[in-house]
């Protein structure tokens, strides 16, 4: 049976004939968070090789690695990229990619990942957090149908992928004594970094695709990838990451809720800002 049978959807199920072209055309913002996230997406294999031989010896967890998550990931950058070609096929995605994993792969390296394994995947438990949240985000944004269809479905796989991670990091936390300390400040330190690398790559690639005039102007970059985010702002869901991301800690419910107004604040700024 190969892989796309188990898939929990194809990009087959996505009708991209069926898109309102006029809803999104003009909306510059969306173009550029959708493209770059379709380059982040795409690129995601280099990320998996990292996280299974940083995993090694842990046949469980590199088996979901390789069979289910990096093809999930990958699906996701193949769907986002189909709906910018549809919708904006002026663009040159193929060079923009190439740009950005040329880019990418100089500083995906294994000194990204956390020393220790069990706080990697409570990191990796702040990036699917950060994902989900944006899938949700841009799920809110936009009353484009087949847009609506392909976020919920990303989204979906990314708060999937968030609960095999956590499932994985509870048996290290057990088996290697992992402290609450520890994983707050590995949880800090990944989400002070949530604006990270190569999401800041990929929207710094599809600018300089889409206004190669501009290319070197680092203030109209800014201003311009500034303004996309600000999009993204009026429609996170504080609530739902701020519990995903206190999760790990597995604090007593009433500490929990007192950190969860002030970790609302921390995390707008640190994720949209």
């Amino acid at each position: 049976m190969s892989y796309a049978a188990t898939l929990p959807w194809t990009l087959e199920k996505l009708d991209l004939s069926r898109i309102d072209v006029e809803k999104v055309r003009h909306n510059e913002d969306l173009f550029l968070l959708l493209c770059s996230s379709s380059f982040v997406e795409s690129g995601s294999d280099l990320y998996t090789h990292l996280l299974v031989d940083h995993f090694a010896g842990d046949e469980t967890l590199q088996a979901w690695l390789r069979d289910h998550w990096e093809h999930e990931e990958m699906q996701h950058g193949r769907a986002l990229a189909a709906y910018v070609r549809h919708v904006w096929p002026e663009f040159d995605w193929e060079t923009g990619f190439r740009n950005f994993f040329a880019h990418y792969g100089s500083v995906c390296t294994p000194d990204e990942l956390e020393p220790n394994r069990g706080l990697e995947l409570a990191a990796r438990c702040v990036v699917e957090t950060g994902t989900a949240s944006l899938y949700r985000a841009l799920n809110e944004v936009t009353d484009e149908p087949v847009l609506r269809e392909l976020t919920n479905y990303i989204k979906s796989d990314e708060v999937r992928h968030y609960k095999n991670f956590y499932q994985h990091f509870r048996i290290y936390r057990e088996r290697d004594k992992i402290g609450r300390f520890s994983t707050l400040r590995t949880l800090l330190k990944r989400l002070s970094e949530i604006k990270n690398e190569d999401s800041d790559i990929a929207l710094r690639h599809v600018f300089n695709v889409r206004h190669p005039d501009k290319a070197h102007d680092d203030a109209e970059f800014r201003r311009i990838a500034g303004r996309a985010e600000g999009l993204l702002k009026k429609h996170l869901p504080a609530e739902m990451t701020v519990k995903m991301l206190l999760r790990p800690l597995d604090l007593p419910a009433r500490l929990n809720t007192m950190l969860e107004w002030p970790l609302t604040r921390i995390t707008e700024k640190l994720f949209l800002h």
